[in-house]
């Protein structure tokens, strides 16, 4: 809508037009990059006034390009360049060259292997003679960069249409031709919405007999989608895999963007929450701290530099989960890469090379993803906050109970907090009672209840969460299922006379998963190593209920800090990842890897069609031209059915008269002259009276011909031959078959009879 038109040459410089999508709408120029235009008719008025300051306002051309970039939501990531047209006859300050000149400006552009050749031509002029395709010709003779866009469609005399340009059969391109009918002068002067010229094309194209069964493949529209090349798509599809707003659901799995928003909110608090159960050691070390830092003397007050050793070292214990969660999601980024570039695999080296090339990129980005976060940790390491509004301070500390409960009910709307629902199977029921039995499962902060089914009518069991903890259950050799266990600490029975329940997923991820959602309740695993031997360990740090005292402040004081920090790397952790590493990456795909590609190897290699392609082309070119034979001699066969009428019956009354004055009787001969009016028959016998056998005696003097429609009684008995061969079909001419391109094997029915030669023109839109 904002280039230039009008009569005669309006386009006297190249312009490049970068469309980028974006969620606002502007555009800027290179040489006012500073300026953003949000009016697009103030973009129309800077290009002509930029033309005219470099060629003069008297029909100059001039090589050297405007550069102007379109950023709106209603576009795809496209580059295009808007070349002058072909004019020979200079007008104004045109030199006398011009023709030449523009020649030259074009062949600049379009000589470059990387791009595509949109070759312009109005329905209203010969094909042969369009000065675009001629070009285009010189530069690509095999025809694997242009693409045919015929204009002027609706301004073609009645009566004429541009079908056998569009189907590809008068002036062939590899890449066939596309139909577009674009606004009037009037319609731009009437500022007609494009919305509304895209709405009066496309029901220009179903409306009118000779388009409208290849409607689809007409229209601006599909020139654009034409236009996106597989990289953009590649794009799309990393993006759309990321962000969940795919157009196939996977049904079966978390993929992609739901499988990394699970590694931060379930698999990586649950990193973290595994270093908080150890309740034993962390305490011992808080005595010892306490101990060394008084010496050799008895402290009276609670020392802080014991809190900042600890709290220290607790956060050093954060790179690992943190180091951990990088890793995974490097790894479900390696997945959705592959994942993508399967539509990419009818060109096997191009496959490998755009895998190559963004797995490298993500490999570079997770090196400084790591060192990002691992500084982080740093920071929250150099400077022990204790003025942080969330810090419970010495007073609150020492005011704590000594036994804190981390269980607690968390508030909604006076509600528990429903943390987790799903379906479980308790895998240790004895077959006496029933063997293993799947339920509807419900965790809350407070307990853990089980249903017959979803909507929680019939509880089974509800089980307080006080002193549970979680242990791993080794898969059995028969079961295909993953089993995790929960116990009691305190040696009870935690349903009926089980003293731990056995539950079973389909997988390690549900595993993984219900554990994270039962830390967030406060259950935790059990400890792996084993306990200290004969208590020689829990001698060594006996406490006077002084220094007690001092480990149990020490120890909230801890727990109060760590949780700020937890809570600040788990809200750090997924923002850095996406910042970083996610985010770059998409935006490398769209923007970067195309050149990386062009200058990775040759373009031309890299379009080489895997075998299996090949073989599928040419199994389906096989196939076309077997069917397109069949159809012609399917169109050939008359379906008509000739018939003629019955003959009147014969007057053999004078036979009978014949019998009454001779003893012998004798038939007359039948006339071999037909009878009047009556035509030969066609095709077979002609349904009538039931035939009467006639004596051999009385047959062997007749020589003439049967009447139609009735077998004569010579051609039955003459050679004593009861079974008589069929009658032959008519011959036809021969058809030989359409061309067929070189290489192909032609499957053709028996040869038969000599017919004559029709040939047809390929249908290449087939072959692409």
């Amino acid at each position: 809508d904002f280039l230039p038109r009008g009569s005669g040459i309006v386009t006297r410089r190249p312009l490049i037009l970068q469309l980028i999508f974006s969620k606002t709408e502007y555009a800027e120029f290179l040489h006012c990059k500073s300026k953003k235009f949000t009016d697009f008719d103030e973009v129309r008025q800077e290009i002509e006034a930029e033309t005219d300051r470099v060629t003069g306002t008297n029909k100059g051309i001039s090589p050297v390009p405007i550069n102007l970039r379109v950023y709106s939501p209603h576009v795809l990531n496209l580059t295009l360049i808007d070349l002058p047209g072909i004019t020979k006859v200079p007008v104004g300050d045109q030199p006398p060259d011009i023709e030449y000149q523009i020649k030259d400006m074009i062949l600049q552009f379009i000589s470059r292997e990387s791009s595509l050749i949109l070759a312009v031509t109005p329905a209203n002029m010969d094909l042969a003679n369009s000065d675009a395709l001629k070009l285009a010709k010189e530069v690509d003779p095999q025809g694997l960069r242009t693409i045919g866009v015929i204009t002027k469609l609706d301004l073609m005399d009645e009566g004429t249409d541009a079908r056998d340009v569009l189907e590809n059969k008068l002036l062939p391109l590899r890449r066939g031709y596309i139909g577009v009918v674009n606004r009037s002068q009037k319609d731009i002067e009437g500022k007609k919405d494009i919305r509304a010229a895209l709405a009066a094309e496309r029901k220009f194209f179903l409306s009118h007999p000779a388009y409208r069964h290849m409607a689809d493949r007409m229209g601006t529209p599909h020139l654009q989608k034409t236009l996106n090349q597989m990289v953009q798509q590649f794009g799309v599809d990393f993006e759309k895999r990321i962000e969940g707003s795919g157009d196939q659901v996977d049904t079966l799995e978390l993929s992609g963007g739901a499988r990394i928003n699970r590694i931060f909110h379930e698999r990586f608090p649950f990193e973290l929450v595994k270093m908080e159960f150890d309740e034993k050691d962390l305490r011992r070390e808080i005595s010892y701290a306490i101990k060394n830092i008084h010496g050799v003397r008895t402290g009276l007050f609670t020392p802080d530099m014991a809190f900042e050793a600890i709290v220290k070292k607790q956060i050093v214990k954060l790179k690992e989960p943190s180091l951990k969660c990088v890793d995974l999601v490097v790894s479900e980024l390696a997945t959705v890469i592959k994942k993508c570039a399967e539509k990419l695999s009818s060109y096997p080296r191009l496959r490998e090379e755009t895998e190559r090339i963004v797995t490298t990129y993500i490999r570079e980005r997770e090196g400084r993803t790591k060192d990002q976060i691992l500084l982080l940790i740093d920071i929250e390491q150099s400077y022990i906050n204790t003025n942080h509004e969330d810090f419970i301070g010495f007073a609150n500390a020492q005011q704590r109970s000594t036994q804190l409960n981390k269980k607690r009910a968390i508030p909604n709307q006076g509600e528990i907090l429903v943390i987790r629902r799903g379906w479980l199977t308790i895998n240790n029921i004895s077959l006496m009672k029933g063997g293993s039995k799947e339920y509807w499962f419900v965790l809350t902060a407070e307990s853990l209840s089980w249903y017959k089914d979803e909507e929680e009518k019939e509880k089974k069991y509800m089980l307080p969460l006080d002193n549970l903890k979680i242990r791993d259950v080794e898969k059995g050799f028969m079961s295909n299922k993953h089993v995790f266990a929960i116990f009691n600490t305190e040696q009870r029975n935690v349903y009926k006379d089980l003293r731990q329940i056995e539950l079973a997923c389909d997988s390690q991820e549900d595993v993984d998963s219900w554990k994270a959602s039962f830390l967030r309740a406060g259950v935790y695993p059990e400890k792996d190593q084993a306990e200290n031997e004969d208590g020689a360990q829990e001698n060594t740090f006996s406490m006077d209920p002084q220094l007690e005292r001092q480990v149990e402040t020490i120890r909230n004081l801890v727990d109060s800090y760590v949780a700020i920090i937890n809570k600040s790397i788990r809200d750090l952790m997924p923002k850095t990842i996406m910042h970083l590493m996610i985010n770059n990456t998409k935006a490398f795909i769209h923007h970067e890897l195309l050149a990386y590609l062009y200058s990775s190897a040759d373009q031309s290699s890299l379009m080489e069609e895997s075998a299996d392609q090949a073989q599928r082309r040419d199994d389906m070119l096989r196939m076309y031209h077997a069917l397109k034979e069949a159809l012609n001699i399917i169109g050939d066969i008359s379906t008509s059915t000739v018939s003629t009428p019955v003959p009147p019956p014969v007057d053999d009354t004078w036979l009978q008269s014949a019998s009454s004055h001779s003893p012998t009787p004798q038939r007359r001969p039948v006339s071999s002259i037909h009878p009047p009016g009556r035509p030969p028959a066609v095709r077979g016998p002609t349904p009538g009276p039931p035939l009467i056998p006639v004596p051999v005696g009385a047959a062997a003097s007749f020589s003439a011909p049967p009447i139609p429609s009735r077998p004569g009684p010579q051609s039955v008995f003459a050679n004593n031959d009861l079974f008589p061969a069929p009658p032959q079909i008519p011959s036809r001419p021969v058809r030989i078959p359409p061309g067929i391109p070189p290489g192909v094997p032609s499957r053709r029915p028996p040869a038969a009879p000599s017919r004559p030669t029709i040939i047809r023109p390929a249908e290449p839109s087939l072959l692409d």
